[in-house]
């Protein structure tokens, strides 16, 4: 009795270590980013609560007129803050492969396609993003230039709108080293909502 072997299935072969560092150091970052962000909205926010909330009636229940007891500008500073977790997010979740994908022509190929799809879908979505890149940085640029200040706090807004065109860069890198390293990309998650 024979037994057929059945053939291994290709991988693809695996990225240097030092593509693999540098993605997993590249993801702690921007997780740090964002979770320093939104945890800065939560205190923010808290601190302007209280304040409003309870410190400025107790001081006047003591009959200590302290005016204004809300944090200045806390709504303008946990946009920004937004702003900056939000965009950093968009590399979160292309690193962990937990973005939106729509199932549009999943079966249009045969299955033996797919890993050269997959590069082929890295490569244009990566310069669809450096496109908006692209267009996040004119926006970055024209904001600068026009010397755009935030309202209420009157900073300039172009530093904190750095972040849109990052996010977009991030994601778009990304994507083409997934293209030129297949393995490094994240395996998708068993179901999408």
């Amino acid at each position: 009795m024979t037994a057929s072997v059945a053939a291994p299935a290709t991988r693809p072969p695996p990225a240097p270590r030092a593509v693999v560092v540098l993605l997993a150091v590249w993801h702690k970052i921007e997780c740090w980013i964002a979770v320093l962000a939104f945890s800065f909205i939560a205190l923010v926010l808290m601190i302007d609560v209280l304040g409003r909330e309870l410190y400025g009636p107790v001081m006047s229940m003591l009959g200590i007129k302290v005016g204004a007891t809300g944090l200045f500008g806390s709504q303008k500073l946990a946009v920004f803050a937004l702003v900056i977790g939000s965009f950093a997010g968009i590399g979160i979740a292309t690193a962990t492969g937990v973005h939106l994908v729509p199932r549009v022509a999943f079966k249009w190929v045969p299955a033996s396609w797919s890993p050269h799809m997959d590069r082929i879908a890295d490569v244009f979505t990566g310069l669809f993003l450096l496109g908006v890149t692209w267009y996040g940085v004119q926006f970055v640029i024209a904001s600068k230039e026009s010397g755009v200040l935030a309202a209420v706090i009157n900073v300039s807004a172009w530093p904190i709108q750095l972040a849109i065109p990052l996010g977009f860069a991030s994601a778009a890198l990304r994507y083409f080293i997934f293209a030129i390293w297949p393995a490094v990309r994240p395996l998708p998650p068993e179901f999408q909502e």
